[in-house]
């Protein structure tokens, strides 16, 4: 069980502070994303689970500090931040280009002796899947078509070309982020994998999930909810209810 409260710091978002929960859970959002997009999440997830939802530099209250366009980078510095923090059983949770955000803490984190319960991902190829098409290096109009392509949170605000400005800037330093990444083999997790996907994902086939199974020593399922990338927007309750399983137990949830 988690014991001492834990204040936020400058990363971490606890919509739901949930001091006496029974696991904590490392939630990093998409490119762009912020972490206010898994305040659903620890709403559902609340006492039960702790969510600690990650804020990248360059946005919304952070937004006066410098991107990190370099996924190794922003993992020594998440690690640098919570790991320490860390004073129970946790998971990790991470959509998009913050699956492969995810897997690089929780290798840090096991490295460090700190092994994760399970790692939750979403969206995303297996990191040595990994291609770079391109994104980052569109126009603003272009990557604004793309984002209203994908029908992602708040695609619609992009009509506006004063918050095109402001939340450009960060989707590109993440997309830079997450096609620039490159896979360092080495050890692998102990801990089991859970996938999650949309059927009709323009960003990643539903074949591409599996690989990530080459990454743990444990075991790895795979889950397909109807809808594109930005799929768990109306799937958030399935997707809580099977971390709740997987963590808690068959009873719950």
């Amino acid at each position: 069980m988690v014991g001492n409260p834990v204040k936020e710091t400058a990363w971490v978002r606890r919509f739901h502070p949930s001091p006496g929960a029974r696991y904590q859970l490392l939630c990093f959002p998409h490119s762009g994303g912020s972490a206010s997009f898994f305040f659903p999440f620890s709403q559902r997830l609340a006492p039960e689970i702790d969510v600690w939802s990650m804020q990248y530099p360059g946005r919304q209250d952070r937004r006066s500090e410098a991107n990190v366009p370099h996924i190794h980078e922003l993992a020594d510095r998440v690690v640098e931040a919570v790991g320490s923090r860390l004073d129970g059983p946790y998971a990790l949770f991470g959509h998009s280009m913050g699956a492969t955000l995810a897997y690089e803490v929780a290798l840090r984190l096991q490295s460090g002796g700190k092994d994760p319960e399970a790692l939750f991902v979403s969206g995303r190829p297996a990191p040595h899947r990994n291609v770079d098409t391109g994104l980052h290096r569109l126009s603003d109009e272009e990557m604004a078509e793309d984002i209203r392509a994908l029908d992602g949170t708040g695609s619609e605000m992009f009509g506006d070309a004063d918050v095109l400005k402001m939340f450009l800037p960060a989707i590109r330093s993440d997309y830079h982020a997450a096609e620039t990444y490159e896979y360092v083999p080495g050890p692998v997790l102990k801990c089991p994998i859970r996938g999650f996907t949309g059927f009709s994902d323009p960003r990643v086939e539903v074949g591409e999930l599996h690989h990530w199974g080459d990454h743990t020593e444990g075991s790895f399922r795979l889950d397909v909810f109807s809808g594109g990338h930005f799929y768990l927007v109306d799937g958030q309750e399935d997707i809580a209810s099977e971390i709740e399983r997987t963590l808690c137990g068959a009873g719950h949830g």
